[in-house]
């Protein structure tokens, strides 16, 4: 689940910049929840104006949507529509941090764009009624920010977060800029609150994606490095689960790839809002 101000992949917001140069984004807020169950799949980003939106230092609400902070835990409840058949999708989750972190970080040279893990480890319990599901595992919760569109700076990236022994979470960001300059970013999180850092191995290519998608993943070059599941295959974007090796340990690690000149492409604009609708 991705909650979004100002949404990163919004066509509206997009050309809402264009015209004015400082679009509102709080104009452009929504909840993206993929669910990937077999036999229960459901994909939700409907994009809502400011007119539907309130926000303070514990809640935020998103139309009929909300998260809010309840002590210990994130609670976010769901009541969203299905893309493209309109399924309901109803129900709650609760997200409980085992620590917070207060770490946040540039992905660009201008420091313009920056990211951070709030709880890189944390527990989730999943209650929905449409589709019927509940489970518990493991999840991870981060933060996005940028001053400016993405497609200024980046060319295209590489994302993965795997967990390790002893409660650690280990995130890649492998970041190409379009003036030729790499970002590469290295970091364990400990369950005590430490922050290490530490050289990814080489970088390797994975099989491109149907919509011919570059995806590249660090791994050591002699241990093998095997896809999973593709989760996402889009024009611009896919998220996938990989067998990988990290810091001396086999990890199942969770991979996104982005490719900025795709989803800023005329072609891939136009065919967003089949995928996004947007209502006030």
């Amino acid at each position: 689940m991705i909650a979004f101000v100002g949404s990163v992949f919004s066509p509206y917001y997009a050309w809402a910049h264009r015209r004015s140069g400082a679009a509102n984004p709080e104009n452009h807020c929504a909840i993206n929840l993929a669910i990937y169950s077999p036999g229960n799949k459901r994909w939700t980003m409907t994009e809502r104006s400011a007119a539907s939106i309130s926000r303070n230092q514990t809640d935020f609400v998103i139309g009929p949507s909300s998260l809010r902070w309840h002590g210990d835990h994130l609670r976010v409840d769901i009541y969203e529509r299905a893309v493209p058949f309109g399924q309901r999708v109803a129900g709650h989750f609760k997200l409980f941090p085992r620590q917070l972190f207060n770490f946040s970080t540039s992905l660009d040279d201008q420091g313009k764009h920056r990211w951070g893990p709030l709880a890189p480890s944390a527990r989730i319990e999943v209650e929905l009624d449409s589709p019927k599901l509940k489970w518990q595992g493991n999840a991870y919760f981060d933060s996005n920010e940028g001053d400016e569109p993405i497609a200024i700076p980046f060319k295209d990236w590489d994302w993965s977060r795997a967990e390790l022994s002893g409660e650690r979470t280990a995130v890649i960001y492998d970041v190409r800029q379009k003036n030729g300059i790499e970002k590469l970013l290295g970091l364990v999180f400990h369950r005590d609150g430490r922050i290490e850092h530490f050289d990814p191995p080489p970088r390797q290519a994975l099989p491109k994606t149907a919509w011919r998608i570059q995806r590249q993943m660090r791994n050591p070059s002699q241990s093998p490095l095997d896809i999973l599941e593709t989760l996402e295959d889009t024009p611009f974007y896919a998220r996938s689960v990989l067998s990988s090796e990290l810091l001396g340990e086999r990890v199942t690690s969770f991979h996104e790839t982005l490719d900025v000149p795709r989803l800023s492409s005329w072609a891939v604009q136009f065919m967003l809002p089949w995928r996004m609708p947007r209502v006030k």
